[in-house]
């Protein structure tokens, strides 16, 4: 997930046309359906990512007047909390025509 700092996702909410979204497949429920996958992916390669880190800085201690606040641990979660979220990676990934997908029907219906 290196490119996550170079991604052009807008961070708050635009409006994309539907006919952008549905133009590869035909079918804006498919195309839907394709970017939701690809967000569910993007969610778990960012939270595997972000838990590893936050292991880094993890604490064995049994006693809870040991907690202390650190700068770098913040500033990890600092960045992950500024980065778009899954689903509008998902979305500029789909209008950059980054995202491959294929329909198997259409596969079992040429054999």
């Amino acid at each position: 997930m290196k490119d996550l700092k170079s991604t052009e996702a807008p961070t708050n909410t635009t409006t994309i046309d539907k006919n952008l979204v549905d133009a590869p497949t035909n079918n804006i429920y498919e195309a839907i359906s394709i970017i939701s996958k690809r967000a569910i992916q993007i969610n778990g390669d960012i939270k595997k990512e972000l838990l590893e880190k936050l292991d880094e800085f993890a604490t064995y201690n049994d006693s809870l007047e040991e907690i202390f606040e650190n700068k770098e641990q913040i500033e990890v979660s600092k960045f992950y909390e500024r980065l778009p979220k899954p689903h509008a990676i998902a979305v500029q990934e789909w209008l950059d025509d980054k995202i491959y997908h294929r329909n198997t029907l259409d596969q079992d219906i040429e054999k």
